[in-house]
């Protein structure tokens, strides 16, 4: 093994063909190995050596192109944030017609000007108007069966996002803007006291094992749904085949 020094981080390169043989043995015996983040990035990166192996009719599989970069973590090592959402406006209602419409699908009780965390699956913090408020979604409102209908990411985007703000995806409307666990609910709270968002919604983390159930079933999680820790110290890497 030959050290060397990743700026701020040590890494090692496993360069003798035995001990590559020893972990790649080790792999092999695994059942299943998850994505938990860069989806996109592995698909596109896949989709490249694919279409290179395609093209080198003597493709050994050998070749860079046939690989990509990732770092592994036991489940039990990973940690999932939360991942919160903060909206802009109520849609055209006031605050006390929102909190109301809210009651069609949750039970709503309000808290204190204190930053609020859910507690429990289903469980939502809403800030609005110098207030916490604990939402909890009512029976029915969800299919326990459903491995996406039954995470709270997916319970939010329905019923209050698209429903009630008419934020119908994520990943494009400029209504909507989303802050990792990692900060905290005190910048939930600040940008919304500040003016500059209306409300904010903080959610429970989803679990490791919903993740794995729902990659069991071939099924892929809705966006902005995890924020994973630890994250690595990274910068712009180019590598040229």
């Amino acid at each position: 093994m030959a050290p060397g020094d990743g700026f701020r981080h040590q890494f090692w390169v496993i360069a003798d063909k035995a001990d590559q043989q020893i972990i790649t043995e080790a792999f092999a015996r695994m059942d299943s190995l998850y994505i938990a983040d860069g989806h996109h990035r592995s698909a596109a990166a896949a989709l490249v050596g694919a279409e290179r192996a395609k093209a080198n009719p003597q493709n050994t599989g050998a070749e860079e192109y046939n690989y990509y970069m990732a770092v592994c973590f036991p489940a039990d090592q990973l940690t999932i944030l939360d991942y919160n959402r903060l909206v802009k406006d109520l849609n055209g209602r006031t605050s006390a017609e929102f909190l109301e419409a809210l009651t069609k699908n949750f039970v709503v009780e309000a808290k204190t000007a204190e930053p609020y965390r859910p507690q429990e699956q289903h469980e939502f913090s809403l800030y609005l108007e110098g207030t916490w408020y604990s939402l909890k979604a009512k029976p029915g409102t969800f299919d326990p069966s459903d491995p996406i209908g039954v995470l709270d990411v997916d319970i939010s985007s329905r019923l209050i996002l698209d429903e009630l703000l008419g934020i119908k995806d994520l990943r494009s409307d400029k209504r909507i803007d989303f802050v990792g666990g990692l900060r905290g609910l005190g910048e939930l709270q600040q940008r919304v006291d500040s003016g500059e968002m209306k409300l904010a919604l903080a959610l429970y983390p989803v679990s490791m094992e919903q993740i794995m159930n729902i990659a069991d079933s071939g099924k892929i999680m809705p966006p902005k749904a995890t924020w994973f820790e630890p994250k690595l110290r990274s910068g712009l890497v180019i590598h040229k085949f």
